[in-house]
């Protein structure tokens, strides 16, 4: 037996460092934030351990425990304190990311990114304005271009109030279009779009949907967001958003689409982002507190393998606790 080629040679600790093909660190990392205008205490995350919703007053304190981990971008979401059918607090000037993204750009030097959709905002919980009779005819559903300008001005909004980063959720057709000629047109031409390119309508976001309150009240997404069942369509969504100006190209979930993490980077040149979501997050802490698995050993082997698919950067629940590991 010919034993000539031994990879175990390169196993050991003193060269396994050296020879590791991917690095995780915590400036790979973007922590999501969540921000609640109708509290006035923190409020724990029962589905998401160690995650809370922070009133307004406290986002700034709350990035800052961020930064002191190391890591230095955050994901802003906010829980209004009132909703309607078109989700106008979304675009409010005082609106809560609005309000809080001031604060958190005057207080720290936290890269700010603010997730752009409309679910959080509106009394139906979908990502937009739904045609008329939806709540009744699961066939009916948002009204794509009318949406369009919704998203445009709470993007607008956002980067007034000192975003570094917009990041539209809603998988509008045309808004990556239409959120760029809002921001050029309102001065905001170095204002980058990092774009939900591929955002399928999973079942891994449950937690999430409790953290923002963002359910929907009838129906469900799955006439705007993408059939997990397809793979090829995800690169001709990541197209049209280049094609209309995204900076950074993100896949939504990240572990059960590692392999459209892999496709999207192989084909396209731009900075690829992957959300480890919710559920993602969830499940490893439910197996954990039964003693099945290693919490932080699973943690840090996950975002590896994000990584080593081909994502430059991973919106993830563990960034703290990863980070601090680091």
């Amino acid at each position: 037996m010919d034993l000539t080629d031994r990879p175990r040679r390169l196993r050991t600790d003193g060269v396994r460092p050296l020879v590791s093909e991917t690095d995780l660190a915590a400036s790979d990392l973007i922590a999501p934030v969540f921000v609640d205008a109708t509290t006035d205490e923190r409020v724990a995350i029962e589905s998401m351990p160690g995650h809370e919703r922070v009133p307004v007053e406290e986002a700034a304190a709350r990035v800052a425990e961020v930064r002191e981990t190391g890591v230095e971008a955050i994901i802003v979401f906010g829980i209004p304190e009132s909703k309607d059918a078109v989700g106008s607090r979304a675009y409010a000037e005082d609106g809560v990311v609005q309000r809080a993204v001031r604060d958190v750009a005057a207080e720290t030097d936290a890269y700010v990114i603010t997730d752009v959709c409309l679910c959080e905002y509106t009394d139906h919980g979908h990502c937009g304005v739904v045609e008329e009779g939806a709540a009744e005819d699961p066939t009916l559903t948002v009204r794509n271009d009318e949406t369009l300008e919704l998203l445009e001005r709470t993007a607008v909004s956002h980067a007034e109030a000192g975003a570094d980063m917009v990041a539209p959720s809603s998988m509008t057709d045309g808004m990556v279009g239409a959120i760029r000629e809002g921001l050029d047109g309102a001065g905001f031409e170095g204002v980058p779009i990092m774009s939900y390119a591929a955002k399928y309508e999973s079942a891994f976001y449950g937690p999430f949907r409790d953290a923002a309150d963002g359910a929907p009240a009838f129906g469900d997404r799955r006439h705007y967001q993408m059939n997990p069942a397809n793979g090829r369509e995800a690169l001709r969504e990541t197209r049209l958003d280049v094609e209309q100006g995204a900076d950074v190209l993100m896949v939504k979930p990240a572990l059960p689409y590692l392999d459209v993490v892999s496709a999207v980077r192989r084909e396209f040149d731009h900075p690829v982002a992957a959300y480890n979501v919710s559920g993602e997050y969830a499940m490893l802490h439910a197996a954990a507190d039964r003693g099945w698995l290693d919490l932080e050993a699973v943690a840090h082997e996950s975002l590896v393998s994000i990584k080593r698919a081909g994502a430059d950067l991973i919106l993830t629940y563990f960034a703290e606790d990863v980070a601090e590991s680091l």
